[in-house]
């Protein structure tokens, strides 16, 4: 074990106004916590006691503690592990190696970001988990509310006036289609055989086949652009529906009227 050396006294002193991070006091003795919390034993924390570190070694840490980077850390071995001591040797991977890092509970360490002020660890940690989990929850919030289209309006108003421009193109299309006379070619003879007949009904069931599959497909992808113009959108929303064919007219003469027997 390395020889017990005083604090070094000739760095940088720390404003009493100023809140400096990653300091406390287990007991009568100053430490640096490199882990709030240990990773399944969240109610033991990992420190440094600074007083048994040589001199050169105490003032590298303590510039690293007061840098802008160790302040900004959420834990201070993150600022340390890209830190190096004066002979070259990264801080972190040192301490380990040299067993200075100890295992000490939550609860007997007392965090000091100023003189005037003091909070126990594991009070603090309870605290900072619950801000943790406040700011993810405000984070999730915010990707929800992005996927429930909050898009330009311009953007989407182009999107409605195309899909509603390739409707009425398909609409015009499948009318035309089906206004075409579905007759068959007669022979010269002005007689079809039933081989003709049948070959012309699979042609027409096949061309409606087709047209069927083309739709279906059309409509899967419909779904798709309506799922990423605004994301559980529900077709009982939907303000506009397509119009029903109207039922094909009887032919024929109207049935009579009964009339009753008046005769007795």
């Amino acid at each position: 074990m390395m020889p017990q050396v005083p604090l070094a006294t000739h760095h940088k002193e720390i404003n009493m106004a100023q809140q400096i991070k990653h300091v406390g006091k287990n007991g009568d003795r100053k430490v640096l916590v490199l882990y709030r919390e240990v990773p399944g034993d969240e109610h033991m924390c990992l420190v440094i006691y600074p007083e048994v570190l040589n001199a050169s070694w105490q003032d590298a840490i303590q510039k690293v503690v007061e840098s802008e980077v160790g302040q900004q850390a959420n834990q201070l071995a993150d600022a340390l592990h890209r830190s190096f001591l004066p002979d070259g040797r990264a801080i972190l991977e040192t301490l380990h190696q040299e067993r200075m890092i100890k295992k000490v509970r939550t609860s007997d360490v007392i965090m000091t970001p100023s003189v005037n002020a003091g909070v126990r660890l594991d009070e603090l940690n309870k605290l900072i988990n619950k801000m943790n989990e406040g700011a993810d929850a405000m984070k999730q919030m915010e990707e929800n509310e992005a996927s429930r289209g909050m898009v330009d309006p311009s953007v989407k108003r182009a999107a409605e006036a195309k899909y509603k421009g390739e409707q009425l193109a398909k609409q015009q299309a499948a009318e035309a289609r089906f206004q075409e006379a579905d007759t068959f070619a007669a022979p010269a003879d002005g007689v079809l055989s039933d081989r003709a007949i049948a070959a012309n009904m699979l042609a027409q069931a096949k061309r409606m086949e087709v047209e069927a599959n083309s739709m279906i497909a059309e409509a899967a992808r419909m779904k798709k652009d309506a799922e990423r113009m605004v994301p559980g959108v529900n077709p009982a929303e939907a303000t506009w529906t397509p119009p029903v064919a109207e039922a094909p007219k009887r032919r024929g003469r109207p049935a009579k009227a009964a009339v009753s027997d008046a005769s007795n």
